[in-house]
């Protein structure tokens, strides 16, 4: 169902974790566009929103992803929030330039390439970007982490170049979320050796929150940066 009075925002990620969760707290009151690689895994969180449509395409795909975005006809806010993190050997002297290419691609050039394409949408509208992206792009990376924090890290800079950009037309805010209680924090932390404590994390719910809040900021205010982390200290 589409309810065109609300707000339309699109999610990407939206089928799990972290995008989940945001479509599920902005679901109340915003038309959510649930991003996924699947209709399977999509269809079931558009179902529980009161007012919702799939997006489906691989990021990761550029033909399908221009396809996707060009069926658009309106849209107030991007949430890039789909990700991936770094398999097998993650240290600089054991990773593989396969494994280079197939974080960056999706962490980067894929949310770089889709904003690109729905930015007249977001002109139009005067609306928002919210980029979903780590503590690790905003702090130095462990042996090991290199591979992620590197996209991160860009797409930092690719955030901060284009909030710079369009500077008075769409508002641009980073998220830098700590560990949160999700699938991938899960295999993050196996492949670490590290027991996991959910406890110990955010709650989905809770990066969800801020989300909310920078989407309900004043219209004279850009919210540019949030960092959220855990109180639980490791």
């Amino acid at each position: 169902m589409t309810d065109t009075a609300l707000p339309h925002v699109l999610i990407t990620g939206g089928s799990r974790g972290i995008g989940r969760a945001i479509a599920r707290e902005l679901g109340r009151d915003h038309h959510i566009l649930v991003g996924g690689t699947r209709l399977e895994t999509v269809q079931p969180v558009v179902d529980e929103l009161p007012s919702a449509e799939p997006f489906v395409c691989d990021l990761a795909d550029e033909r399908a992803t221009a396809e996707a975005a060009s069926r658009l006809t309106r849209l107030d806010a991007l949430v890039n929030s789909a990700g991936i993190g770094s398999q097998g050997p993650g240290e600089i002297g054991e990773a593989s330039r396969a494994e280079w290419r197939r974080v960056l691609e999706l962490d980067v050039v894929a949310v770089a390439d889709l904003t690109r394409l729905v930015l007249p949408l977001l002109r139009a509208a005067r609306g928002e970007v919210v980029m979903i992206n780590s503590g690790s792009g905003i702090n130095r990376p462990g042996p090991g982490g290199g591979i992620y924090a590197a996209a991160k890290h860009a797409l930092r800079a690719l955030t901060d170049a284009l909030r710079e950009e369009e500077r008075g037309t769409v508002r641009v805010t980073s998220i830098h979320p700590g560990r949160v209680d999700t699938d991938m924090q899960v295999a993050l932390q196996a492949s670490s050796g590290r027991p996991y404590v959910p406890s110990e994390h955010l709650r989905p719910e809770s990066v969800a929150a801020t989300v909310r809040t920078v989407l309900e900021a004043s219209g004279e205010a850009m919210i540019e940066e949030l960092s959220i982390r855990p109180v639980f200290r490791r």
